[in-house]
């Protein structure tokens, strides 16, 4: 009875320690607690670990950022199997999830994305991730493969990019400062206060980069502020504000030749085309996103939270040919009921809700004269339309099972008004789109072994619609016959831990057959253009694996027992305060266009355009007791074929770099972090961000070559 009644208190004790305790151990021993704390998801509605969750998801933490240079988010995210941020120009990203790159000539596209909640992505399809400064993010959720089932239209995936949480009880104050190669000047302020009951963080960021190649340069100041109040026992309100001034030069594409005698020139120009510099082409914009979230709590089982959100962005974009000056205003907003019951004495979960987006741009197409807007081309008045209704439910079922099944339903519509032509053809200056409704549905089947091994398999399908600037490119024509993307999503995975999970592993296959593939293309004049394939088959395996080597541990805490036959047992609860923690991430793809004649040619069985067969990232995570760290790391790209026809490609890389410093709190109350860095080690010579099926060759958008930062942050916590 005595050691029942020790064993109940030990368990009530254990959930506030830092550490999970082992299975108690023979009479007179001592039992140390050792395993690791376990990702919890929220991607699909419910806060689940990361081992009962039937999907494939990536998460990304602040640790793991603070590992890379935080100018860029490109080294993180990439970090991730099967997931690639690349830079075709300094901060123009193009995000692709289990697929190639063919729809993103810049920005992103086939992807949602969601800001603490808020739909980031616009209602006309498009994403503008660089409006996010790296120093925001303290967490991303990356849902892979078709995720229509609660987020909508889409095949791709879905990222989710989260603020960090201010812990309560603190308030804390700091500022930073980062200096490095190819001019970069980089500053940030962060201040933040925390309660039982509410929290609000404010975040300024400015960063300048003179350039790597010519006509490079970049100016940001990013501003966000975060609220969150409990309201009452059932009421939580929080409010997010960003705010981003954005300015970035676009140096273009270069030709094999041009990219092998001189990486680090701009576009030249031609006997019949001015070039980069002389055109003054960049990208400016000015961005405002405000998001509410109302969370009522009905009770323990039931929930209702609803976000409302409102936007407004300028846009200034001379290039080559046309100088763009878009003005736009978006808002939305999304609805999500949960309600958790008991079905034959088992759990069941249930989730309904939908999303609305509206978006208005006043879209105006300019000669560029050298930089400045010359006689008018055009001018679109754009409205967009989109929205989706969602079910989902998750059952246990017996022998430890877990059944989801969910679906969506999504509607989207474009209507552009050309006003510029409507004196000339009142009755042909309309055009309107609307896309038929589709019916995205998912189902998932999740094996939990034990609490170290589970088994997943999933069947879902998504479809994904032209964006706006994929209907509307910048050659002033209307795509009125390119369709949306329609795909169907296998999948098998597993998740487990070895070593009383001290090392972690994730591995997954998948087959994702798409139908009415978008691929790109660009013209003579660095116009990019859109039309439709047949099919493409695009299968491959993800694999993760993380683990500690050596671990530095100090004890918190300690507990003695005394069983009935006089046996002691003593269990110590310890931090990680130090160690070797190594980690990988590889990618095998094999994307491949299945029916797809061009030209008379047939490009049956041709490698995707823009894909790559090998990914892999690794590193080490070295820090001690004292503070000192070091985070050495690899990235690795085979050879990316660069045309439909997998005539030209760029050659495979392997970059090297590390981060390393000091990071310690003084007195309780200082908060020092003095850091370092090198990235691209070996100085390699890579394109990052190619054009794609490029005009005359111009497929190289080139990387930076070896370059160093340093930096110091010091905050006040109390």
């Amino acid at each position: 009875m005595l050691r029942f009644f020790s064993l109940a208190l030990l368990a009530a004790w254990l959930p506030a320690a830092p550490l999970l305790a082992q299975t108690p151990a023979p009479a007179d021993t001592t039992a140390r607690a050792v395993a690791l704390p376990e990702a919890t998801v929220t991607g699909y509605g419910q806060r689940l670990p990361l081992r009962r969750t039937a999907a494939a998801i990536g998460v990304l933490d602040a640790r793991t950022i603070q590992q890379f240079n935080p100018a860029a988010l490109t080294q993180a995210v990439n970090t991730l199997s099967g997931v690639r941020l690349e830079e075709r120009a300094t901060a123009s990203y193009r995000l692709s999830i289990r697929g190639s790159t063919l729809r993103s000539p810049f920005g992103v596209r086939n992807v949602k994305v969601y800001y603490n909640g808020i739909p980031f992505t616009e209602a006309g399809g498009s994403t503008p991730l660089n409006l996010l400064d790296p120093g925001l993010i303290g967490r991303l959720e990356v849902l892979k493969g078709p995720a229509g089932s609660v987020y909508g239209a889409g095949t791709g995936g879905v990222a989710r990019f989260g603020t960090p949480e201010v812990a309560a009880g603190t308030s804390r104050v700091a500022a930073g400062a980062t200096v490095g190669s190819y001019g970069l000047r980089r500053a940030t302020l962060t201040a933040e206060t925390g309660s039982a009951t509410s929290s609000v963080r404010a975040q300024y960021a400015h960063q300048e980069l003179a350039c790597y190649r010519q006509q490079s340069a970049l100016r940001r100041d990013v501003f966000a502020l975060d609220v969150r109040s409990v309201a009452s026992p059932k009421t939580t309100l929080a409010a997010h504000l960003l705010y981003a001034d954005i300015n970035y030069q676009l140096p273009g594409g270069l030709t094999r030749a041009q990219f092998e005698a001189n990486p680090r020139q701009a576009r030249p120009g031609t006997a019949t085309a001015p070039g980069t510099v002389a055109q003054q082409a960049f990208y400016a914009s000015r961005t405002g996103l405000l998001g509410l979230t109302h969370e009522y709590r009905f009770s323990d089982k039931l929930e209702l939270e609803t976000t409302l959100y409102g936007s407004g962005t300028a846009i200034r974009t001379p290039y080559l040919v046309d100088y763009e000056r878009n003005t736009g205003l978006g808002l939305g907003g999304r609805s999500v009921l949960s309600y958790r019951t008991a079905l034959a004495g088992r759990v069941l979960r249930l989730q309904g809700g939908g999303e609305f987006q509206a978006g208005f741009t006043d879209g105006r197409s300019y000669a560029n004269n050298g930089g400045t807007p010359g006689a008018l081309r055009y001018n679109d008045e754009i409205t967009t339309t989109t929205g989706f209704v969602f079910v989902q439910a998750d059952y246990s079922l017996p022998a430890d099972l877990l059944l989801t099944v969910a679906a969506s339903y999504n509607r989207l519509r474009y209507g552009i008004a050309r006003v510029s032509n409507a004196a000339t053809q009142p009755n042909a200056y309309q055009f309107s789109r609307s896309f038929r409704p589709e019916v995205s549905p998912r189902v998932a089947l999740l094996k939990e072994f034990n609490p170290s091994l589970s088994v997943y398999a999933s069947v879902s399908t998504g479809f994904s619609p032209p964006t706006i600037e994929e209907i509307r490119p910048s050659d002033a024509s209307l795509n009125g016959d390119l369709q949306a993307e329609r795909g169907t999503s296998y999948e098998v995975g597993t998740r487990g831990s070895f070593f009383r999970e001290r090392l972690r592993y994730e591995v997954n296959l998948f087959d994702f057959e798409l139908r009415q593939t978008i691929v790109s293309s660009t013209t003579d004049q660095g116009i990019v253009v859109f039309r439709n394939t047949g099919r493409t088959h695009q299968r491959g395996l993800e694999a993760a694996l993380s683990g500690w080597l050596w671990q530095q541990r100090v004890v918190t805490s300690e507990m003695s027992f005394t069983g009935p036959a006089g046996s002691n047992t003593t269990y110590r609860n310890e931090a990680i305060v130090g160690g070797l923690r190594a980690w990988a991430s590889y990618a095998y793809n094999d994307f491949r266009f299945g029916r797809y004649p061009s030209g008379g040619t047939d490009l049956s069985g041709n490698r995707l355009t823009g894909s790559t067969p090998h990914t892999l990232s690794a590193g080490l995570e070295l820090s001690e007791r004292h503070g000192f760290y070091l985070s050495p790391n690899l990235s690795h790209q085979a050879r990316v074929v660069l045309n439909d026809a997998n005539t030209d490609t760029a050659p495979g890389y392997w970059v090297f770099g590390a981060r390393g410093g000091w990071r310690r709190t003084l007195a309780g109350h200082i908060e020092t972090d003095v850091y370092a860095g090198l990235d691209n080690a070996t100085d390699r010579r890579y394109s990052l961000g190619n054009d794609l099926n490029a005009f005359g060759g111009r497929y190289f958008q080139p990387a930076p070559g070896r370059a160093w930062y340093a930096g110091a942050q010091l905050g006040w916590r109390w």
